[in-house]
């Protein structure tokens, strides 16, 4: 007899369409599973014998086909466990063949019959109703994070026993109620705020500055002058997600197998920290079995790079696609898999290696040819996608002991708020969000510049020796600095001080004399 079953193979951060075909013939005992399975889906036959076994089920002495179609996709992971079973029983004629042609199944089982968690639930929850079928049959502790799925009956499963039951019509399992808006307007205040951090009011510029227009921002100072704590303070000035935005981060966590049990939507943007010994898998995505890298789980938040320059090199000469792209593309023998990456850059590094280059108390012990070294670990091409770069001197001893008399977080949002949405209007026939994102139509259409700015921009690019890249990143910043004064040109105060910020050049300037 023959049973079809409905489930999902993840491609990136969407799910395909599986259908799990079982036969079982006349024959010697044997199961073979066909239609391109990895190792882990191989070796299901083994959970689904003895879960089926242990759930009080008999499991056919037959031969058994199993056939995951289309056959030319590569099957992974073990969310297959549940169809394979089910298809198994339903064969056998123990459960209703119907019930199962309106569910979309997944799940991975225990030995006893219990159906454990999988990852990207929410990405077959969506794919279930992009195809037209309005329930899916998943693990109970997934079952949260499929139920922000509008139109889509989720039904939470604890065992197979619970599946077939509930197929059969004889104890069905309750959709779960859908619980999108209630997780989406439960978002709560981060606990770091702007007000903590003392002095750094140049840098707090540029960090409102990047939050405004979404730009990739760079800190350089000396150890213990702030950077870290101001980087890891955006969060709390960046406007909140949209719910198409939460959806995408939480899908992009989902597929990765990071969300946590029971939660539903990832609501408050994500801050990504990783460690400077990372691998270009680690970061970018990728892997045997490909996974989604640092800048895919930074999707919509921010990606920060404390000391930027220990990185190794091709780690770093890495993140040029994914910062021009917004997304980053795995190539394999077999296939290509895509994840998005609209994140924004946050980076911090030591002028020398000493880390005391241009600081008033403490001397710099760098030779020249020493911190020239130490800079070239950052390629000219990456800092020229860097929007903003800030030097941050050490903190006054002065502001250091006195009152933090700083704005707030929240005051900062709101101006970063209006700026925005300044933006969304400016954009709204476009597919980009903030002014960072534009090209070259977008500079030309929506950054007009007087006459004595453009004078300026051609002094600097004269000056400076700017790239085309780094002119039209200046170009960027300035339309922000504009935005947040609601101005709709951008004057000569907006190009000066948007110039400011790329001061930091590769090239040092040798230590004082005796230093």
């Amino acid at each position: 007899m023959l049973a079809r079953v409905f489930s999902s193979a993840l491609h990136g951060v969407e799910a395909l369409r599986v259908e799990v075909e079982v036969d079982i013939a006349q024959g010697l005992p044997a199961f073979a599973t066909v239609g391109l399975p990895e190792t882990a889906v191989k070796e299901s036959r083994e959970r689904v014998k003895a879960a089926i076994a242990n759930s009080g089920f008999r499991f056919p002495a037959d031969r058994i086909t199993v056939n995951l179609a289309p056959a030319d996709i590569r099957k992974e992971g073990t969310g297959f466990d549940l169809p394979i079973a089910l298809g198994i029983l339903a064969a056998g004629g123990l459960v209703s063949p119907e019930a199962l042609t309106r569910h979309v199944v997944t799940g991975e089982l225990s030995l006893d019959g219990r159906v454990k968690p999988v990852p990207g639930v929410l990405s077959t929850a969506l794919a279930a109703r992009r195809w037209g079928l309005g329930a899916v049959l998943v693990p109970a502790a997934n079952a949260a994070e499929a139920s922000v799925v509008a139109g889509v009956h989720v039904h939470p499963a604890g065992s197979l026993a619970e599946a077939v039951e509930h197929l059969n019509g004889e104890r069905p399992i309750p959709p779960l109620e859908a619980r999108a808006l209630a997780a989406f307007e439960a978002e709560a205040a981060g606990d770091e705020d702007l007000a903590e951090v003392h002095g750094q009011e140049h840098a707090k510029r540029a960090l409102e500055i990047a939050a405004a227009g979404g730009h990739n921002l760079l800190f350089v100072g000396p150890p213990g002058s702030g950077k870290t704590m101001l980087a890891r303070r955006l969060p709390s000035i960046l406007p909140p997600l949209s719910f198409e935005e939460a959806l995408e981060t939480t899908q992009v966590y989902s597929v990765a197998g990071l969300l946590e049990p029971g939660r539903t939507l990832i609501v408050r943007r994500p801050f990504r920290a990783p460690h400077h010994t990372i691998s270009d898998a680690g970061l970018i995505g990728g892997g045997a079995v490909p996974r989604p890298g640092e800048v895919s789980l930074a999707h919509h938040g921010v990606l920060f790079l404390d000391e930027l320059p220990e990185f190794r090199r091709h780690v770093l000469e890495a993140l040029r696609q994914p910062l021009e792209d917004r997304r980053v593309t795995i190539s394999r023998a077999a296939s290509a898999l895509t994840y998005p990456a609209a994140f924004m850059l946050v980076a911090a590094m030591n002028p020398c290696p000493c880390g005391f280059l241009g600081d008033a108390r403490h001397a710099c012990r760098c030779t020249e040819p020493q911190i020239r070294r130490y800079r070239a670990r950052v390629s000219g091409p990456l800092l020229d996608r860097i929007d903003l770069q800030v030097e941050v001197p050490a903190v006054a001893r002065g502001d250091l002991l006195g009152p933090a008399a700083a704005e707030p977080s929240s005051a900062v949002r709101e101006r970063v708020a209006r700026a925005r949405g300044v933006q969304q209007a400016r954009f709204r026939r476009s597919r980009i969000a903030c002014n960072a994102r534009m090209g070259n139509r977008h500079l030309r259409a929506f950054c007009p510049i007087e006459a004595d700015s453009r004078r300026l921009l051609e002094a600097a690019v004269e000056r400076l020796g700017l790239s085309a890249r780094a002119f039209q990143r200046v170009l960027k910043v300035a339309r922000t600095i504009a935005d947040l004064e609601g101005d709709e040109r951008i004057g000569a105060r907006h190009v000066s001080e948007a110039l400011q910020y790329r001061g930091f050049e590769a090239a040092p300037e040798a230590p004082p004399a005796g230093a």
